[in-house]
């Protein structure tokens, strides 16, 4: 089992940009005890899952998924955007997504993700995943967070806006606890997996995924 990172470790994923931070002339991020200190002392951000489609649909499903995951971008490629047009869209499924956070880097690319708000994340999850490869192995973590930063202003955010997203420690540890929580609630231990109506699923095919649903719906 992959294990996923402490809160500690969030800090120190936040403080890891701190020489560099996200700009060439974005102030450092304080040392990783003060970062901890404040995000004790103060009241951590609530984290909401992002859905899509009909609260009201049949069928639920719910994709626990990581950014750094090769598996995951095969699925959004593959399998979600059928499902959305096939399944959401049509008010049959009501999508949620829900990030599991094993490095840093999939937090950082979480945080650029929420950065936009309700109505931009599934696009930058889309962009996020449609670049997968060029991020994760461009380079160094200065690289890393450079080509994280490009997608954020591809959706249309400003370097301050997401200088204020990704430097956010309090929002970071609240990902993680929250990633956590979500995890443990089904024994997460891989991505993608599928919770459909209670009932957890591996990575699988859309032409499975669709006999699991339309036998869902039959009922």
């Amino acid at each position: 089992m992959i294990r996923m990172l402490s809160t500690s470790l969030a800090i120190a994923a936040l403080a890891a940009l701190g020489g560099y931070a996200l700009t060439a002339n974005a102030p450092s991020l304080p040392p990783i005890g003060a970062a901890q200190a404040q995000t004790a002392e103060a009241e951590l951000p609530e984290i909401e899952a992002m859905t899509l489609g009909d609260p009201n649909a049949p069928v639920a499903l719910t994709e626990y998924a990581s950014f750094t995951c090769g598996h995951c971008a095969n699925f959004h490629d593959d399998v979600f955007k059928k499902l959305k047009a096939d399944y959401i869209d049509t008010g049959k499924v009501h999508f949620t997504y829900k990030e599991i956070y094993w490095d840093r880097y999939a937090l950082w690319a979480g945080m650029v993700a929420r950065c936009g708000g309700d109505t931009r994340f599934f696009g930058l999850v889309e962009l996020i995943y449609d670049r997968q490869r060029e991020w994760i192995k461009a380079g160094e973590a200065a690289d890393v967070a450079g080509e994280l930063r490009t997608i954020g202003r591809t959706a249309g955010m400003s370097d301050d806006t997401l200088d204020a997203c990704m430097q956010d420690a309090a929002t970071a540890q609240a990902l993680v606890e929250w990633s956590e929580e979500q995890a443990a609630e089904y024994d997460i231990d891989s991505t993608p997996s599928l919770v459909i109506d209670g009932e957890k699923y591996s990575n699988m095919s859309y032409d499975k995924l669709t006999e699991i649903l339309d036998a869902k719906l039959a009922d």
